[in-house]
């Protein structure tokens, strides 16, 4: 799956549009099921990753997003009932309506979650733990905090931006797309230049601050990744 490029005024793909409200709908069930961050990470790169290898109109998306919900907790040892995420993912397409009860169509859907799991572990050839930015954000920040002036820093709300940059990169492939690290480093970048926050003596350093935490990383592979970034919060105007 190659990146969309959304230039202003431009169309957006079905499948775009169709993946970004999924990717949604994983974050969103995922934290009414108790999930930390890293199984949601996992679950929306294990849904990305499906529809990489296999074409989005053979396959029932939200179904697809069960059961990587499903496997996710099982990949990062946060194990769910197929009775509970069934029952959130219930509740979030029909917020009106009772719970399922236990008939036909609920162990039919039941079924469908486990059969579609065996089908996303084949597809994927049982590859199915992903190295994510997270614990390389956390490195870069508790570093960063130590370079910057305290009172700049507190003020400003830099690592949550980051933070929240981060979640919703899962929206698009972006995890599939570049190394972990470059990404942790190009988000932290985005939040610093969204609040105008500058790192001391920068200018003056014999490589800039992100080169220090990757030295393979480039300034052109940085905006890249901020025009991904920038392009997921340009969907979502467009969708909404």
């Amino acid at each position: 799956m190659e990146p969309t490029v959304l230039q202003e005024g431009s169309q957006i793909p079905p499948d775009a549009k169709t993946h970004f409200k999924v990717c949604r709908f994983i974050m969103e069930a995922g934290v009414k099921l108790g999930l930390r961050s890293i199984p949601i990470a996992t679950a929306c790169t294990i849904y990305h990753r499906f529809f990489m290898e296999m074409p989005l109109e053979s396959y029932d998306p939200y179904l697809v997003a069960l059961a990587a919900l499903y496997l996710a907790g099982k990949v990062e040892e946060q194990h769910l009932r197929t009775r509970d995420i069934i029952n959130v993912s219930h509740r979030y397409m029909h917020p009106r309506s009772d719970p399922l009860e236990l008939d036909t169509h609920f162990w039919e859907l039941r079924d469908s979650i486990v059969q579609c799991e065996l089908l996303m572990l084949r597809v994927l050839c049982f590859r199915v733990s992903f190295q994510h930015p997270h614990k390389y954000l956390l490195h870069y920040l508790l570093s960063l905090k130590h370079w910057m002036n305290r009172h700049s820093w507190d003020r400003t709300p830099v690592a949550v931006a980051a933070w929240a940059l981060l979640r919703d990169s899962y929206h698009r492939p972006l995890c599939l797309q570049h190394a972990p690290q470059h990404i942790a480093v190009s988000v932290l970048y985005l939040a610093l230049q969204c609040y105008g926050v500058e790192v001391p003596a920068d200018t003056e350093a014999e490589r800039p601050w992100w080169q220090v935490f990757s030295e393979d990383l480039s300034k052109s592979i940085i905006d890249r990744i901020v025009l991904d970034l920038i392009q997921i919060y340009t969907l979502d105007t467009e969708i909404s």
